[in-house]
């Protein structure tokens, strides 16, 4: 009798690790669904697919904080793409939660909706190491995690990206070839400390002016990706006596130009994001500009890449992002909008995705938990 007990406990422990080694989606073979929308990083990017489930679909966004207008426009096109009709249809209830900057905010709230049942989840991680733990709860209950902008660094989920990396390197490159062969000083104005985004460009960025071999200077300064911390901060360094001969912020673009003009000290050309204000302020001033990024509508292409999981079609683990970069001047109605908010982010339109939305559709939406 103990020596049955014995095996059929020993069958039960077996049956179960076979169905904890099931649970999530399969690793097979691509190429995956719409392959011109859902482009895989690399020739090694491995393709998942989960089993279809019926819909329509329960979706959540977990953002971590929103401290600046990309996030509130991000939020805004994840509403609207998720009102659009053709894509309601797939959507019982879509939500929308922001933690701020708190890690283990932002891992309870992701637990919670694994808890209440949600089919899919999505993220733009605080922190891209500390979500292992949901990305296992999720898969046991074949829940399909994603993440997007700043992603988790988890290779059972979905993540989707731009190569954040080479934004920072395109911004030294741009700088270097502004200012001369000489020596130079940059002013590097960064974003939220510890932000995967702002480690992945500021790396970039670094590694560009080093390998360069020219006698260049870097002042980093903390802007937080917002306006008025990048204008004071950049006001504080021009105070302090900094005269730059090349700008990069990463984001409060438009805060860190006006500080420059205001100051009235030197005319430096400036790297930045692609807010509507900033390229306003480059064209009005004639500042050499470049201006790159991705538009905050890449929780739309996230969206989308839920719901094609969700009906089992086959998907990259990987999913790479255009990067849109832009010079000044800026083409007015194109990559610059003079009746559209300073706040504004351009690139919204992913047209290999069939993603695209109107001015109204956006400012019909708000960047608030709902």
């Amino acid at each position: 009798m103990k020596k049955l007990l014995t095996m059929t406990t020993a069958a039960v422990a077996l049956m179960v690790a076979a169905q904890v080694a099931s649970a999530g989606p399969d690793t097979v073979a691509g190429p995956g669904a719409d392959p011109s929308c859902f482009t895989p990083v690399s020739d090694d990017t491995a393709y998942f697919q989960w089993p279809a489930r019926e819909g329509p679909y329960k979706i959540a966004l977990v953002n971590g904080f929103i401290a600046n207008d990309w996030r509130v426009q991000m939020i805004a096109v994840a509403k609207a793409y998720a009102a659009q009709p053709e894509v309601a249809a797939d959507i019982e209830e879509f939500k929308v939660v922001s933690v701020g900057e708190d890690i283990a905010a932002q891992i309870a709230a992701a637990n919670n909706f694994i808890d209440q049942g949600f089919d899919a989840i999505i993220i733009n991680a605080n922190n891209t190491r500390a979500f292992g733990s949901v990305v296992r709860k999720a898969n046991e209950v074949n829940v399909v995690i994603l993440s997007f902008d700043n992603v988790i660094d988890d290779p059972n989920q979905i993540a989707i990206n731009v190569d954040q990396k080479g934004l920072g390197m395109s911004a030294g490159k741009f700088l270097l070839e502004q200012s001369g062969d000489g020596p130079a000083k940059f002013l590097h104005v960064r974003g939220p400390a510890g932000q995967p985004v702002d480690i992945a460009r500021n790396e970039g960025f670094h590694e560009v002016i080093k390998e360069s071999g020219r006698d260049i200077e870097v002042v980093d300064v903390v802007g937080n990706w917002a306006p008025g911390d990048g204008q004071k901060v950049t006001a504080d360094a021009i105070a302090a006596g900094g005269v730059f001969d090349g700008i990069y912020v990463q984001g409060g673009s438009q805060g860190v130009a006006t500080a420059m003009l205001d100051a009235g000290v030197f005319k430096a050309p400036i790297s930045g994001e692609t807010e509507n204000a900033f390229r306003q302020l480059c064209n009005s001033a004639g500042l050499a500009c470049q201006s790159g990024g991705t538009g905050p509508a890449q929780s739309s292409v996230t969206i989308k890449t839920a719901i094609a999981a969700l009906k089992g079609e086959i998907v990259p683990s990987q999913i790479a992002l255009p990067t849109s970069i832009s010079y000044s001047p800026f083409k007015e109605g194109v990559e610059m909008f003079p009746k559209l908010p300073g706040s504004f982010f351009a690139g919204n339109n992913f047209e290999a995705c069939n993603i695209g939305f109107t001015a109204e559709e956006i400012a019909s939406q708000t960047g608030e938990n709902n």
